[in-house]
């Protein structure tokens, strides 16, 4: 049964949570990939960043209605989205942008269920982690296909 580990790329393109968005988007272009992990000084696994969070960085930024009554603001809407949204579309950093709730596996992961994560969590790349969280591969949903061929 193929694992994880027998598929994952392990020459691994990451990013720091201060990595510019202007670098982080030339670094995706230069290395043609669409999605790096997020590490921290000692590789540990931070988050993950892709082209969908900078897609989404540039949507329009929808404002909520509010009602004032007297001195009170309402919001007829969530303000915590509002400010979620803002926090993207204003983002300078990748630390400020990337999803920190990141789908992971071992390498010791079976590629099945890999494959299956993949689907039901709507991800196109999982990062391989080691027992301690550092980051020692990626499995992309190309390496999976590949390896139907073996």
């Amino acid at each position: 049964m193929l694992t994880a580990q027998d598929v994952m790329t392990r020459e691994v393109v990451s990013v720091t949570a201060d990595t510019a968005i202007e670098d982080l988007a030339r670094l995706l272009v230069e290395k043609k990939v669409s999605a790096v992990p997020v590490v921290g000084d000692d590789r540990r696994l931070v988050g993950i960043i892709s082209e969908g969070d900078l897609l989404q960085r540039d949507k329009p930024l929808h404002i909520p209605t509010v009602i004032s009554i007297f001195d009170w603001v309402l919001y007829l809407e969530s303000s915590k989205k509002f400010e979620t949204e803002l926090k993207k579309v204003t983002a300078q950093k990748v630390g400020e942008l990337c999803t920190r709730n990141v789908v992971t596996c071992s390498p010791a992961t079976p590629l099945t269920e890999v494959a299956q994560l993949m689907v039901s969590r709507h991800v196109h790349l999982i990062p391989v982690v080691d027992e301690q969280k550092k980051v020692v591969g990626v499995v992309a949903r190309l390496d999976v296909i590949r390896s139907l061929e073996l």
